[in-house]
């Protein structure tokens, strides 16, 4: 982006609102106060410094050569401190920032007007609809979580933001004393002392069992209590009197996950770790239970005087009693005449036994959980006790119901060609050790559905399938693995290549004629699930093409399944960063293909995102709300006249774009040297020693000699560190330019106010854009003695930057987007100054000077900690 013309900065500054800029100024002061102690006053006057200059530069008061002379003066061991203090910084800046935005969630939330994109606004706007019923049953909400290497931060350090985050919570807390709030600021400036001292930068690799601990972490703070009140939310926007009538809402949350599963080029992932993964699972989420349980039993005091027990719960406590008369004895001397707590408080005992595998006392299964549950609720509702039988009671039936005792379902994955070799393999006699290990996951598969239930553990993704017979492959190996005693498997065709989307529909004509296809259908109400991969799509076609390509097999697999009427689930694999898929999800979804929805939606939830959204309780229960309005909108057939009327009316339009586009796209990254030249101008290489996750960055060893050897993640992470952001845009300024040249700016214009996917579309673009700093991009670009490639980014830049606001009628990025804005404006120069200091080392590593060990290893430190910071600036990395 150029330079941001000082009037633009200033208007960022005055619109930050009081309580933002308060926050920011007293975490900002006390990281100050810390360095200060850790380095003496010169080290902080040398962050100032920095500071002062990068800002200066963003108004033309000084010079980038001017900021890397200064930068090339410190001994590399300052610098490194410098990288440490900017990226503390935006550690502390993104934390006031999602505090604010959880005061203004709460300021909006009013009894009066339902608050925007919730799910009290999507009832509002359906109220009437004869569909309403219908959706509301058939609501699908299944995010996946996944292990992608994308959260550049260690647990160490997201601990610490947010216990941080806690004390700022309470020395902002209304009516606190003095004292109160001067131990709040001293705890404050004993974490942030905290922060800084702790090493941002893993020492060691995560193994796949290190992520699914991860992973639980969302699940413990967040996830467990949050789904229960978006089921609550739903239940009071649907009729009056929740909490003391039956629920109209039922659970419609499923979790899933890939971590500890998904072995598609992680050898590190072995049939041992999913088995370990889903007893990682199954620990945490009988905890959970058993201490819900426990707490609700402990409280549901209610008198058998005023609330008498049904015959049925007091049938159920004799024979309790008759069972395990010490257990229930002990419970009853101390709830006497309180049989509903004793009741569950046995239940929470059973709880237990289960996580302790005390067969004598354990549930055997989730149903027979909820069935002890309703009998208390169902007793409470009968003595009249309704706000009992529909409180914490029902939040805790509809916790079970979410989560069960396997809290979300591992998902297997793994290439077509491991399978292929596999069973040729099988056929010679001769196995290898992957062999092997494919013949032991299927039978650990077996192993989770008998000890956990079908529902733990069926899903089998297949990575580039082609054809029917990669489906057809998984059931015949789990034939050999097991015989007749095979688990139930559904199997996913993943298509990832534009060719692969455009034969998706053909390939499902395959697997219909499959008899374990055929067999399933017929078990699971013929539904059929689908994935479809936006990263390596967008990686080949570019992102324009790309979310035409992705959009035209949407369509067809939705033909598809209305005409061999099949319930049909489109599984989609986005990432977090607009290159990968990303931006506004609840944007998204109303942007897909008419009729594609259907009330259900299933996406993986990646890297970095897992925490920003599944970090806090309110943001967690904003994000699923604003996606299940959009899922329930996008399902309304007003919604999919209107889409598919867009899509006729703008068809040849997108089809121009998107030639043009893909064309540009392959014009670039397909040319001789290219892949050299970006391992060059990018910390590509350096990425992968960040040790962000258990998988390998790249399906070889080396430099990349295609981006086929390229994992999506690193390739889209390695852009944004070099402030070009290409995978978000490129090629998007040709294709409309390829429009304009022929008069079509008006169409373009229309398509953009008319049609959610265009704009949708041009919208990521734009956020792309807007972080994207040409400036700074040039020097990184100029490491890679490729004069041409550079002319073509910028020249490619310029075009698409130009274009977008002319189509979108702004006069500047984001200029309909002011909190985007404001944050990108404010933030902008810091990440200057760890791009700066970034390029000191990546120049000098690039160059062909001999470096000593010592001073190899100094520049490789200060480069990955530049690439922690850039990413917690920019906040996002793949």
């Amino acid at each position: 982006m150029a330079a941001i013309a000082p009037a633009e900065r200033h208007s960022a500054v005055t619109e930050m609102p009081d309580e933002l800029r308060a926050d920011v100024r007293l975490l900002g002061g006390l990281l100050g106060q810390v360095i200060a102690e850790h380095g003496g006053p010169g080290l902080l006057a040398d962050v100032e410094r920095l500071r002062k200059a990068v800002i200066a530069a963003r108004r033309n008061e000084t010079t980038a050569d001017d900021i890397a002379a200064m930068v090339a003066e410190w001994p590399v061991d300052r610098a490194v401190h410098i990288a440490r203090a900017f990226t503390c910084y935006f550690h502390l800046a993104n934390l006031a920032e999602e505090h604010y935005r959880i005061r203004i969630l709460r300021q909006r939330d009013k009894d009066d007007v339902p608050l925007r994109e919730s799910l009290a606004e999507a009832v509002q706007a359906l109220r009437g609809d004869e569909r309403l019923q219908e959706l509301i049953d058939g609501l699908e909400f299944r995010p996946v979580l996944t292990a992608h290497p994308t959260e550049a931060r260690r647990r160490a350090v997201v601990t610490a933001i947010q216990r941080i985050s806690a004390h700022l919570g309470e020395y902002n807390a209304p009516g606190r004393g003095t004292g109160e709030r001067e131990e709040a600021l001293r705890r404050l400036l004993e974490e942030i002392d905290l922060l800084w001292r702790t090493s941002q930068l893993r020492s060691t690799k995560l193994d796949p069992l290190d992520e699914v601990r991860t992973a639980m972490a969302a699940f413990d703070e967040t996830l467990f209590r949050t789904v229960p009140l978006i089921y609550r939310s739903l239940d009071a926007a649907l009729e009056p009197g929740t909490g003391t009538r039956e629920p109209l809402s039922k659970a419609f949350i499923r979790y899933g996950s890939w971590i500890g599963g998904d072995r598609d080029g992680n050898p590190n992932v072995t049939a041992k770790v999913t088995r370990e993964a889903v007893l990682i699972h199954a620990e945490h989420v009988l905890t959970a239970l058993e201490n819900a349980a426990t707490r609700i039993g402990r409280t549901m005091t209610a008198s058998a005087a005023y609330t008498p027990p049904s015959a049925e719960l007091r049938a159920a406590l004799s024979a309790a009693e008759d069972d395990h008369p010490d257990l229930v004895s002990e419970v009853a001397t101390r709830s006497p005449q309180e049989p509903h707590r004793q009741w569950l408080l046995f239940v929470a005992s059973r709880i237990a036994a289960t996580r302790r595998r005390d067969l004598d006392l354990a549930y055997l299964s989730p149903a027979d959980l909820i069935a002890d549950l309703r009998l208390a609720q169902d007793s409470l509702r009968t003595a009249g006790a309704v706000r009992q039988a529909y409180g914490e009671l029902q939040h805790l039936i509809w916790q079970v119901e979410t989560f069960g005792f396997h809290l979300a379902e591992l998902e297997v994955r793994q290439h077509s060609e491991v399978h292929a070799v596999a069973l040729k393999e099988i056929a010679s006699g001769k196995l290898s050790e992957r062999t092997e290990e494919v013949l032991a996951t299927i039978r650990v598969i077996g192993w989770i559905q008998e000890r956990f239930g079908v529902r733990a553990c069926r899903r089998y993704v297949v990575s580039f399938t082609r054809s029917a017979d990669d489906v057809a492959a998984v059931y015949e190996l789990a034939r050999h693995a097991l015989g007749d005693r095979a688990p139930v498997l559904d199997v996913v065709p993943l298509f990832e290549s534009g060719e692969d989307l455009d034969n998706s529909a053909a390939v499902l004509d395959g697997m219909l004629s499959l008899e374990p296809v055929r067999r399933r259908l017929a078990e699971n109400g013929r539904r059929v699930e689908v994935m479809l991969g936006y990263s390596d799509s967008a990686k080949e076609l570019g992102p324009a093409a790309a979310t035409l390509r992705l959009y035209d097999a949407q369509a067809a697999l939705t033909d598809w399944a209305a005409e061999n009427d099949v319930r049909l689930t489109l599984f989609h694999g986005r990432g977090g960063a607009l290159g990968r898929g990303g931006g506004p999800a609840n944007r998204a979804v109303l942007a897909q293909a008419p009729g594609s929805v259907a009330g259900r939606f299933k996406v993986t939830e990646q890297g970095e995102v897992i925490f920003a959204r599944y970090g806090h309780s309110a943001i967690a229960r904003r994000h699923i709300e604003q996606v299940t309005n959009a899922v329930l909108l996008a399902s309304t057939s007003a919604v999919e006249s209107s889409a598919a009327a867009a899509a006729s009316k703008f068809r040849t339009l997108a089809d121009q774009v998107a030639t043009a586009s893909e064309q540009a796209y392959r014009a670039l990254t397909e040319a001789p040297g290219f892949p050299e030249w970006f391992a060059l101008v990018s910390p590509l290489e350096e990425i992968g020693s960040l040790r962000l996750g258990s998988r390998p960055a790249r399906r070889g060893l080396g430099a990349p000699r295609s981006l086929d050897d390229l994992r999506a993640i690193p390739w889209v992470f390695a852009w944004a560190q070099t402030r070009v952001n290409l995978p978000g845009w490129y090629g998007l300024g040709s294709g409309l330019a390829a429009v304009v040249s022929e008069g079509g700016l008006d169409e373009l214009r229309s398509a953009y106010r008319e049609w959610r996917l265009f704009a949708a579309m041009l919208d990521n673009a734009e956020m792309s854009l807007a972080k994207t700093d040409r400036s700074i991009a040039s020097r990184y670009l100029a490491l890679g003695g490729r004069d041409d490639f550079v002319e073509q980014v910028l020249d490619e830049y310029d075009r698409t930057r130009k274009l977008v606001l002319e189509v979108t009628g702004h006069t500047r990025l984001l200029e309909n987007r002011r909190v985007l804005s404001r944050a990108v404006q404010l933030r902008d120069p810091y990440v200057d100054a760890l791009s700066h200091l970034q390029l000191r080392a990546l120049s000098a590593l690039r160059a062909d000077e001999d470096l000593s060990e010592e001073q190899r290893e100094g520049l490789s430190t200060l480069l990955l900690l530049s690439v922690n910071g850039v990413a917690a600036g920019l906040q996002n990395t793949g």
